[in-house]
């Protein structure tokens, strides 16, 4: 009992924590934080994979299952968003030049 009391209040803070140090991130922090975060998430996969090795029964087999697939959804979403993100911050290509092209109405010679 004293085990579930201490996991949770180490949850609750944890919470309590991050729900702080993120809030007060500013906004161009933001793409290299969500970047270093998804390497993390790749870890908690790789985790989960490693686990499945271990695991016992089909209930713990199942849930690893759904934790990796939800993971591997969040890492890639992640990186998607990031480069998207990243994306908004290169510069823009010059509009290029339209080649004159001569009308076929129009002939060159005069006639």
């Amino acid at each position: 009992m004293d085990r579930l009391v201490t996991d949770i209040a180490v949850l609750v803070l944890a919470g309590f924590v991050g729900y702080t140090v993120i809030s007060k991130v500013p906004n161009t922090l933001h793409t290299p934080l969500m970047s270093g975060t998804n390497a993390i998430h790749g870890i908690v996969v790789l985790g989960g994979l490693l686990l499945m090795s271990q695991s016992n029964g089909i209930l713990e087999k199942v849930i690893l299952v759904i934790a990796v697939a939800f993971g591997t959804i969040n890492v890639i979403g992640g990186f998607l968003v990031t480069d998207r993100m990243l994306g908004m911050f290169k510069a823009k290509a010059p509009p290029k030049a339209e080649a004159e092209v001569p009308d076929a109405d129009t002939k060159e010679d005069g006639s």
